[in-house]
């Protein structure tokens, strides 16, 4: 009979239709987070093309907001595509879900930047992350179902663990991808314009896709149940609206996807934001790392997802989320340790001292992008949160500005607002003691050279005597006659401090520019690094490799595209997607870079618990009995 399901069959070999089934369906959704995930990864670049109009910080939220949209609109994806897929069947809703991010990314790619259409840019740029956002809702669980839906019953794990590598594998390309083009063009030019191949890129993979999945048939399972009449005419209200299936989605979210969900993440995107943002590492070897981690721990998603149709899905998706919670702590040390060991030395024997007012202190949570925190206490510990320096909060008189002391140095911060015009000199002064007092203290901060026009040479010595530089001896050494019109427009200079000249001399000043702290590239522990990252990896594996066959088999064929879409994404899109800048912010809050690993540990402990106690084990069930 045509429409017999393959989950009805007890054969051990993979035919060649099932093997058709499992590769269209993981290749495009490998094609779907690829592109879900560029954004992620060239948020900096995104940022400073979109929302230029900002200062850097403001730019920066506003980049990772539209990060997040994604993610927070992806439940309702499953909502939409969950009752479509049940009411018109899986492959068609997954071949809409497919066109949508492919065309949605593309657009990204050659979108003009904010210089050229302003307000219109950032704007059409979130409607665009948000139609992402949508077709991932609607994408993951079509594949899996329809993929579950052709396999046998004793091998269902080992089936839909192809799907779960699938993230891994969409993350993993879009890293090469882009490590490719930086190198064929160069930093300068990627950053320009490069950056935007990748997304282009993209519509050669949708045209794959769309080519492959047109030949895929209905599931068996779908045209099996609409033979017989048995088909949701409801399924959202079914799926959601009836208690005994409420229920099940609910334990779903909880006891399953919540914390696998901070397993994931913070395995592998909180894991490449920690090296890159936290421990300032540059952004080429972090790639390398993460791909190498990834190309190693890629495999064993198929392993547990194997393993799961020997021993259960339950045990091995809990024993991931025990060994997240007794582990983290540890591993994201030993990472600082292997990474940026002066860093690590640096925490470990200076802590910072911010002395500041009653009430000068607030808690810098800042959704928009919008807020400002001028307090001189808030300076502070925005300014030592973003160089990854430990500090203690401490109270002091009122009335004064709040003081920070590193080492032997006390450097007196400033309040922005009663500075008024006077904020620029006070804020370019504090960041250029505060640094300076960092770098003797021991913490590995680097000086970039400084280009100096003669109209500011005397200024920037006064402001620098540390450098210990003489004007005269300056002035006779080295220069570079420069057009007073290009220093101007490259802000070296204005034209009130040119006093009418057209042409001036720039000095090279070494190791007189920013600071920055820098991992040191001849220090990093690639070997351990990347060994460390692997484990975080098999952590993902462990949770994130049985996942789609357990979720499939909570539901009956009616209401199973609906029923387990939600649960996931909202575990995924909200416990998981907002997780980077979550832990970030607890971290900032405390004045320590590990704090905010309780929030992954909390949500992991929370599932672990539900898990145990609600869960039920569905190795081996048959999908067309399920009630």
């Amino acid at each position: 009979m045509a429409t017999t399901s393959v989950a009805e069959t007890n054969g051990q070999g993979m035919t060649r239709e099932e093997k058709k089934v499992i590769f269209a369906s993981s290749l495009g959704t490998v094609f779907e987070w690829y592109d879900f995930y560029l954004y992620g990864s060239l948020a900096a670049f995104i940022g400073a093309t979109f929302f230029s109009d900002y200062p850097e910080a403001t730019r920066n939220i506003f980049a990772l907001l539209a990060f997040a949209a994604g993610f927070l609109v992806r439940p309702f994806g499953a909502l939409v595509f969950g009752r479509i897929g049940d009411l018109v069947g899986r492959k068609y809703t997954f071949l809409v879900t497919i066109l949508i991010m492919g065309l949605s990314t593309f657009l990204v790619g050659i979108l003009p930047g904010s210089a050229s259409w302003g307000l219109a840019a950032p704007v059409i740029l979130i409607i665009l992350r948000m139609l992402q956002g949508l077709a991932l809702g609607g994408e993951y669980g079509g594949a899996a179902t329809y993929v579950a839906e052709h396999a046998p019953n004793n091998r269902r794990g080992f089936y839909t663990s192809w799907i779960q590598t699938t993230a891994t594998l969409g993350l993993f390309l879009s890293l090469i991808v882009i490590l490719v083009v930086q190198n064929w063009l160069g930093k300068d030019a990627f950053a320009a314009w490069g950056w935007r191949i990748p997304f282009i890129l993209s519509f050669i993979l949708l045209g794959i896709s769309v080519w492959i999945r047109l030949s895929l048939s209905e599931s068996p399972a779908f045209k099996k149940m609409k033979e017989e009449g048995k088909g949701s005419k409801a399924p959202l209200s079914e799926a959601f609206g009836q208690w005994k299936n409420a229920r099940i989605a609910l334990i779903a979210l909880l006891g399953l996807t919540a914390g696998q969900a901070v397993v994931w993440y913070a395995g592998q995107f909180y894991s490449l934001f920690f090296l890159q943002n936290v421990l300032k590492v540059d952004g080429q070897s972090v790639n390398i790392m993460i791909a190498i981690a990834l190309l190693i721990g890629s495999g064993f998603f198929v392993f547990f997802g194997w393993l799961s149709d020997k021993i259960g899905r339950k045990p091995i998706i809990m024993a991931g989320l025990a060994l997240a919670i007794l582990t983290y702590f540890p591993l994201f040390k030993a990472l600082t340790n292997a990474a940026n060991p002066a860093l690590a030395q640096a925490e470990q024997t200076v802590r910072a001292t911010v002395t500041a007012a009653p009430g000068d202190c607030t808690f810098q949570f800042n959704p928009v992008g919008t807020a400002k925190f001028n307090n001189s206490c808030d300076i502070a510990t925005s300014f030592l949160s973003r160089t990854s320096v430990p500090y203690t909060v401490a109270e002091g008189p009122a009335g004064q500005p709040a003081t920070i002391k590193v080492g032997d140095a006390t450097i007196t911060s400033y309040d922005a607002a009663a500075a008024g015009a006077g904020a620029a000199a006070k804020s370019a002064a504090f960041t250029h003691d505060m640094n300076l007092a960092l770098q003797k203290a021991g913490f590995p901060l680097a000086r970039d050279p400084a280009k100096v026009p003669d109209a500011k040479l005397d200024a920037f010595i006064a402001a620098n005597p540390e450098l210990g530089l003489n004007a005269a001896t300056v002035r006779a050494g080295d220069k570079t006659v420069t057009p007073v019109a290009d220093l101007v427009k490259a802000k070296l200079l204005t034209a009130d401090q040119a006093g009418g000249a057209t042409d001036m001399p720039v000095y090279t000043i070494a190791n007189g520019g920013a600071f920055k702290m820098v991992a040191d590239p001849a220090a990093i522990n690639w070997p351990l690094t990347i060994l460390i990252l692997t484990i975080l990896v098999i952590y993902v594996t462990m949770v994130y490799g049985p996942i789609a066959a357990i979720l499939v088999e909570m539901f009956p064929t009616r209401i199973r595209y609906t029923g387990m879409s939600l649960p996931y994404h909202i575990g995924n899109g909200w416990f998981g997607g907002l997780l980077p800048a979550t832990v970030f912010a607890m971290s900032a809050a405390k004045g320590d870079i590990y704090y905010g690993l309780w929030y992954p540990i909390a949500i992991a402990a929370m599932t672990l618990v539900i898990g145990l106690i609600f869960v039920r084990e569905t190795k081996g069930v048959d999908l067309n009995s399920i009630k």
